[in-house]
């Protein structure tokens, strides 16, 4: 890829996401760290973005299509109530876990009902669920930042730097699709954040109703090889065998 086409797609990259990370670029495009970095000083320069610490982030950014937070929460209901109940038995009583943003993982937080857990996140509407059965042995921990106002979710260099400073027993978290075995979401902020938490966790659970699977998205969040299980409702069995490929399916 020529220079001017890259720089191109950098800045087409970071106008649709809002929000870049030097990482994404590189295994978006196949080039080194010190390349990405000399592009984003030069597009800076010409006024195209502007630099955040590890990125870049859009000087004319208009938020994507995707659904308000209140319509991901009432699509499929039953089916989210159905792979909560299913991940809410894999909760055991002394684990720290984190629960990441989106409404499968937020019907999970209404679930849960242990007497004794450490539960962190980065999500509001969870972080308020959780807050109604805090107690002495029952702790819940926001991550605070920038706030999304789509997904309801915090992120960016403060929620971040808290996070790396944690590890969890496990990790439940959530997309907006699957496809080729990669968990896709619409932001590249919230994808960064759900990497760092997986980096984090002993176990991973992605949680997904079966309307997800085959869905496309902007970015990945990461590989299905990376999770510990998929849980998702007994909706496609062809569906289920494509997962299989990849990690073990909870039905």
């Amino acid at each position: 890829m020529k220079k001017q086409e890259r720089l191109n797609e950098i800045i087409n990259l970071v106008n649709k996401a809002g929000t870049v990370y030097v990482q994404d670029i590189m295994e978006s495009m196949q080039v080194s760290d010190m390349t990405v970095r000399r592009d984003l000083i030069e597009l800076e320069k010409q006024g195209l973005l502007i630099r955040v610490r590890n990125g870049a982030k859009s000087n004319q950014f208009l938020p994507s299509r995707e659904l308000p937070h209140e319509e991901k929460l009432l699509k499929n209901i039953l089916a989210k109530r159905e792979v909560a109940k299913k991940a809410s038995e894999l909760i055991k009583e002394g684990e720290s876990i984190f629960l990441g943003p989106g409404t499968s993982v937020e019907v999970l937080s209404e679930a849960i009902n242990n007497k004794e857990l450490r539960v962190v996140t980065n999500c509001l509407p969870i972080f308020q669920e959780l807050l109604k059965k805090k107690s002495d042995g029952f702790k819940v921990i926001l991550l605070g930042g920038e706030l999304r106002e789509t997904s309801q979710a915090f992120v960016g260099e403060i929620t971040n730097t808290l996070m790396e400073r944690m590890y969890f027993h496990k990790m439940f978290f959530s997309g907006n699709g699957i496809v080729d075995g990669r968990v896709l979401t619409s932001s590249f902020e919230e994808a960064y954040t759900q990497k760092l938490a997986l980096e984090r966790s002993s176990e991973a659970y992605l949680l997904i109703d079966s309307s997800k699977i085959g869905k496309e998205d902007f970015t990945s969040i990461c590989s299905l090889k990376k999770v510990t299980a998929v849980i998702t409702d007994d909706a496609s069995e062809k569906a289920h065998e494509e997962l299989e490929e990849y990690t073990r399916v909870i039905v």
